[in-house]
């Protein structure tokens, strides 16, 4: 189980979590049992400002022993770089930071990169795993390319990522299954959003099929319409190694009040963008407008946008 709830739900505030918030969904996360908490992201000054993005989006190891200190707990602190805005050489041994997984996000096209980036991380220490985002959007030939490459790397974890929240159980079902059969001894992760409803449905797909890592946030809070809510996901798996009670106090005490400042989960621009199969930027743009309700006037907004780009 990786909690992603302060690393995706970032997305929607651009990291300006308080650091009592932050702590509360670290302390739901050992007090559940929650294999690893994903904190945040690790990224280049040079590239993102400080003054408009908050602290979980850099993620220094003096923010991150700010709220886990020495983190001798059953919870790993997890970290996602992107391919391009990170430089590997900022990225500290793992005997000096208490971060124990670093995942490497990454593009198709950018494959070799991320194997570089996640092998010269694992020779630091860390953990790691690669996450293959927008695969909705990847030709077959393309990905058997990338994951032929995978297959010869030292990197133990791949993952299913429903980027756009567009891909149903079928999909999901064919795609863990091309990746259990090409990446023989690597586990397989799964990371869904919820633009049609389907992030459950289709992480229990995944575990059905041999997914063995799976991404959730606490009540769903993530980019846009969200991500698989980790109460649902706990509440399905019946292991008596996690524990309710302490995520729905983080949820009771701090993630419902945040639903005033932060607008997410499922709402008809997502679905749009989803049953598009595009990214959720426009639906995003959409919802902070004043005609946020005007679902009929999206669905043509997006079909005279992308009706132009085909």
């Amino acid at each position: 189980m990786v909690d992603c709830t302060i690393r995706d739900g970032g997305l929607m505030n651009n990291w300006h979590f308080s650091d009592d918030f932050v702590k509360s969904v670290y302390k739901a996360c050992v007090e559940a049992g929650i294999d690893y908490m994903e904190i945040g992201y690790k990224s280049s000054d040079k590239i993102f400002s400080r003054q408009e993005n908050g602290p979980w989006k850099f993620c220094d190891e003096k923010d991150v022993r700010r709220i886990v200190g020495e983190n001798k707990t059953g919870t790993k602190i997890s970290v996602m770089v992107d391919i391009g805005r990170i430089e590997l050489d900022t990225i500290p041994p793992k005997p000096k930071s208490v971060i124990d997984m670093i995942r490497v996000a990454t593009y198709v096209h950018q494959m070799d990169k991320a194997i570089y980036m996640a092998e010269q991380c694992m020779e630091k220490g860390y953990e790691t795993t690669i996450n293959l985002m927008a695969v909705s959007k990847v030709n077959e030939r393309d990905l058997d390319e990338a994951l032929h490459d995978v297959a010869k790397s030292k990197v133990p974890v791949f993952y299913v990522v429903d980027s756009f929240g567009s891909m149903y159980c079928e999909e999901i079902e064919l795609i863990t299954k091309k990746y259990m059969e090409l990446l023989k001894g690597k586990t397989i992760g799964i990371h869904a959003h919820n633009n049609m409803q389907l992030a459950f449905s289709n992480t229990i797909t995944a575990i059905i099929h041999g997914c063995n890592m799976m991404d959730a946030t606490l009540l769903g809070l993530g980019r846009g319409a969200g991500n698989c809510p980790i109460e649902l996901l706990i509440a399905f798996l019946k292991n008596p190694k996690y524990r309710l009670l302490p995520l729905f106090q983080a949820i009771q005490d701090n993630i419902l009040p945040m639903q005033k400042e932060i607008d997410w989960g499922y709402h008809i621009p997502y679905l749009v963008t989803g049953a598009m199969n595009e990214h959720p930027k426009e639906a995003m743009q959409w919802m902070d407008s004043d005609r946020k309700n005007d679902f009929v006037g999206f669905l043509m907004h997006m079909h005279d946008t992308f009706s132009l780009l085909e």
